[in-house]
């Protein structure tokens, strides 16, 4: 079992294994995260946990896509555990994502910009909040293919032929979604074949809520995931079928997050 201790980013987002994080990093609980992730050697990942906040647990305003106006009214100098509850563990899904931040520059303000992509997956085992910022001892998630089937189906065969049907109904839903726009979002050329890539972009691009994000994010195994998502795909895309005035620019843009 492969452990360790990490600085833990809680959001009202789902990161998922190498799709790209923008950050807007305002709360002095955050900024004192990226100034000690700054100082971890340039040869060195600099690395934290991104989890996704249950429903109605957080006390404080910090939705996706936050207006400017709230962002500026949400106090700059919180404790590291505000908003989260006395137990913090408690107000995050157990199932979150290791971030590399490639990129963290510093505004004048003090404020960061960062870039952040997903590694792997983790399971929350503690929650600290002692330090100036949160801290989580994690687990790391291996990414099985799949189970054997009786007939003889090795988890990756079934991986591999569920990936296909996936990048099939994934392909619908898009032409769906561009359908109110005029305009094609992804090319197929641009979609992986490796089953486990195709499970994580799929769960990112798909437009789902939070929970159906997370229930994704912690699947067993790649060929789970691919069978959900599937289902997902089939039904989101019979019913954008007879919502054809959906405004699907702004549902497929990805915003940055602010803290």
């Amino acid at each position: 079992m492969t452990t360790a201790r990490l600085p833990l980013f809680p959001l009202n987002a789902v990161l998922f294994p190498g799709l790209v994080l923008p950050l807007n990093v305002f709360e002095e609980r955050y900024r004192a995260m990226m100034r000690a992730l700054l100082q971890t050697d340039e040869d060195d990942a600099r690395r934290f946990v991104v989890v996704a906040i249950r429903d109605g647990r957080e006390l404080a305003p910090t939705a996706t896509g936050m207006p400017d106006g709230l962002t500026a009214a949400v106090p700059l100098d919180r404790e590291p555990a505000d908003g989260f509850g006395p137990d913090p563990i408690q107000s995050f899904h157990r199932v979150g994502c290791v971030a590399d931040a490639a990129k963290i520059r510093e505004r004048a303000d003090g404020s960061f910009e960062v870039l952040a992509t997903g590694t792997v997956r983790v399971k929350l085992l503690s929650v600290d909040a002692s330090g100036p910022y949160l801290t989580a001892e994690v687990e790391e998630l291996t990414e099985e293919p799949g189970d054997e089937e009786s007939g003889g189906t090795s988890g990756a065969e079934e991986a591999g032929a569920l990936a296909e049907g996936v990048l099939r109904a994934f392909r619908s839903y898009q032409k769906r979604l561009a359908g109110a726009s005029e305009r094609s979002l992804t090319t197929g050329a641009d979609l992986p074949d490796d089953p486990s890539v195709v499970s994580y972009l799929v769960a990112a691009a798909a437009v789902l809520d939070i929970p159906s994000k997370q229930r994704l994010l912690q699947a067993p195994d790649t060929a789970t995931r691919l069978r959900e998502e599937l289902t997902l795909l089939r039904r989101e895309t019979a019913v954008i079928r007879h919502l054809p005035s959906l405004p699907a620019v702004e549902l497929t843009r990805a915003p940055t997050h602010p803290n």
